[in-house]
């Protein structure tokens, strides 16, 4: 630069391009910060990459009404019928585990598979609502409203005559009302 630097005076160095603008990009639409869109970008690996809760596997509650299933809800001795407390214990024990390992046993088995099952059914899902039924229904709308127009011509051509012809005709009709003793 010439006229604009004093004895001693460096031109300043760029460590990148100076068109390249901390508050936006010319390039990018509606000029949003270049940070947003990296954490946008970090957020949309985070949904892939998050980490599960391995102690509350059910923090939204799906199963608090359904699936408690415990030995004193399955079997239960009402008063004066008990057997004895060592075969009680027995079964308390014998149930809990046989339903504890057989549980883990099938979800070993089946669960990873059923899983990709339901993985690939609501993606599915959510390709037709995305791809099939939400423009569908914008279509719809769009038709919907051709037609209404056309409608509306129809009802202001012929029934807004008529119904002003019978509201004049029958606007002079007065209705009194007597009580008779």
């Amino acid at each position: 630069m010439t006229g604009g630097l004093r004895d001693g005076e460096k031109e300043e160095e760029f460590l990148h391009s100076p068109f390249i603008r901390k508050q936006g990009n010319i390039y990018k639409p509606y000029n949003k910060d270049m940070d947003y869109d990296i954490l946008n970008e970090k957020s949309m690996e985070d949904v892939h990459t998050k980490e599960i809760d391995l102690v509350n596997r059910d923090p939204t509650h799906l199963n608090d009404d359904v699936v408690k299933v415990d030995f004193e809800d399955v079997i239960a001795e009402p008063a004066g019928t008990y057997s004895f407390d060592g075969v009680w214990k027995a079964s308390f024990t014998t149930f809990t585990v046989t339903k504890y390992w057989c549980y883990r046993l099938l979800t070993a088995l089946v669960g990873i598979p059923l899983a990709l099952i339901w993985g690939i059914f609501f993606a599915i899902l959510s390709f037709i609502h995305i791809w099939a039924v939400v423009p569908c229904v914008k279509s719809y709308l769009i038709e919907i409203h051709c037609i209404s127009r056309v409608y509306s011509i129809c009802v202001h051509t012929f029934c807004d005559p008529l119904f002003e012809a019978m509201g004049k005709c029958l606007g002079g009709v007065r209705i009194r009302t007597s009580k008779e003793v």
